[in-house]
Order: structure tokens, then C-alpha cells, then sequence
């Protein structure tokens, strides 16, 4: 495993825990679900779900207000030389996901009734 997979992996569980605990979204699961640092480590995108994905709007305002107070925290956790600017970026997988579920569903339902 390479040191910047190795740092992606680092950041992913130290986000989801910090994301967690510090913002505060009522009725909504936030799920950090990857992290991608650049190779200078400037800038690291952080990938996100939202449970219902209708929030998907309210949720990235309100991690991006809230990386002030994350990235102080993921500081003092991960000792860098650099510590990359965090961009929050919405991935709609599991949305897509349950539209394909659906539509496969749609086709074996048609099949039962011919």
C-alpha cells in the first residue's frame, strides 16, 4: 500500500469520526464515503452520502461551514507537514444504486406478470 493510500485511508476514518460527532444534521446520516489527496497534498476531496439524499444540499453547506472546526481537530490527530484544503463533494452511488435496484425490480416484476 502506497503512503498516499495509506493517508487517504487515515483521513477517511478520522473525517467519518470527526464529521460524526461534530456536525450536527437532525434526521440525516452523513457518510464519508472516500477520500482522494492530491500529490502534494494541497487539496484532499471528500466524498459524502446523505441519508434521505434529499438533503444532499443542506448537507455539503453544512460541512463546508463546518471545516473550520474539523480541520483544526483532524490537525491535532494527524501530525503533517502539510495538511491539505478539504473539498466536500456529494456521491450520489448509493442514490444511483437504488435507482438501478428499482429499475431491475420494475423488469422482474413485467416478467412475472407475461
Amino acid at each position: 500500500m502506497s503512503s498516499a493510500s495509506r493517508l487517504n485511508e487515515i483521513l477517511l476514518r478520522e473525517l467519518a469520526t470527526a464529521v460524526n460527532r461534530e456536525v450536527g444534521l437532525p434526521d440525516t446520516l452523513i457518510t464519508v464515503t472516500y477520500v482522494d489527496c492530491s500529490p502534494d497534498l494541497k487539496v484532499a476531496k471528500v466524498g459524502f452520502s446523505v441519508l434521505p439524499d434529499h438533503l444532499a444540499g443542506t448537507a455539503i453547506r453544512k460541512l463546508q461551514s463546518s471545516t473550520s472546526v474539523l480541520a483544526p481537530l483532524l490537525r491535532n490527530r494527524i501530525k503533517l507537514r502539510r495538511f491539505p484544503r478539504l473539498i466536500w463533494e456529494f456521491d450520489a452511488t448509493e442514490k444511483e444504486a437504488g435507482k438501478i435496484e428499482r429499475l431491475i425490480a420494475g423488469i422482474n416484476t413485467d416478467d412475472l406478470e407475461d
